[in-house]
């Protein structure tokens, strides 16, 4: 089984849907080509749910543009869902969404910052979902234990992280600097080891000790080879905006030559533009853990 959730690829800093957009035009792009580009995936991964009952009540914490929130709408017809994220440009293209889908009667979206020592109202929901979410608060274990408390008893929380940014190049690749991508993301973990440092952690024993009881634990893995004609346009797109948001993190960590071959790569009009490639995959990897409240 494979899987991506969307809570996009740039995915680490990038995206940490419940902190205020610094570039909300641009991340929300990133998220939407997500969304497309491993749809399959997450449908995969709604469908593999242990719900002991259709849940009617959800909510997706840092719900970003929506990904998850159509996807767990499409798995449960019959549920309603409450959709948080920080960013209102994020919420407001979720609710377009849902208009375009005739599903606005069933998303109640609500702007707030999962920081903030009180939530909102969000009620006693059968599922809560957290795709992309949890590395970026501030007191992750503070926040696991608002959840419990707020799930209905018997309720399922699923979280989903990741590892990194997604992989788009073959190792070759760019033919003057073989490895640059390599070096782009190891300069990234360096970077957000720094300022994420929940990123990557193992929330198996945290989930515990918010007083869930996990019942799986999977690492999910994408690897969708070499794109089709059908879908080399969003795939291209894709590795272009991840990409772009990457050198945010790395440029000043990155060797000139290194910095300057990946600029060839991100010029849509020069040669060398990623998007003149036909070599183009995506690999990347998450891994989701659902846990219930017993109590």
């Amino acid at each position: 089984m494979t899987h991506a959730h969307a809570h996009a690829p740039a995915h680490a800093s990038a995206h940490a849907p419940h902190h205020p957009a610094h570039d909300s035009h641009g991340e929300a792009e990133i998220l939407d080509l997500d969304a497309q580009v491993l749809a399959e995936h997450l449908t995969a991964l709604t469908g593999w749910l242990p719900v002991q009952a259709p849940p009617r009540r959800i909510v997706d914490l840092g719900c970003g543009t929506g990904a998850g929130t159509f996807a767990l709408l499409d798995r449960f017809p019959e549920a309603h869902l409450t959709a948080v994220d920080t960013s209102a440009p994020h919420l407001q293209r979720l609710r377009e969404k849902a208009c375009a889908r005739g599903a606005e009667g069933r998303v109640r979206t609500v702007q707030a910052d999962l920081d903030a020592a009180d939530w909102p109202d969000l009620g006693a929901p059968d599922l809560v979902w957290a795709s992309a979410s949890m590395h970026h608060m501030a007191d992750p274990d503070q926040a696991l234990r608002t959840v419990h408390d707020l799930l209905a008893p018997g309720g399922l929380f699923v979280v989903v992280e990741l590892s990194g940014f997604p992989r788009f190049l073959p190792a070759a690749a760019p033919e003057e600097r073989p490895g640059l991508e390599e070096r782009c993301h190891a300069a990234s973990d360096r970077f957000h080891a720094e300022h994420v440092p929940h990123r990557g952690a193992d929330w198996g024993p945290k989930l515990t000790g918010a007083g869930f009881t996990v019942e799986d634990e999977r690492v999910i893995t994408v690897d969708l080879g070499k794109t089709d004609a059908s879908r080399r346009e969003a795939v291209g797109a894709y590795a272009l905006g991840s990409l772009r948001r990457l050198r945010h993190s790395v440029a000043e960590a990155l060797a000139p030559e290194d910095l300057a071959a990946l600029d060839r790569l991100l010029d849509t009009e020069g040669p060398g533009s990623l998007l003149h490639r036909d070599d183009l995959t995506v690999r990347t990897e998450r891994t989701v853990w659902a846990a219930r409240r017993t109590g």
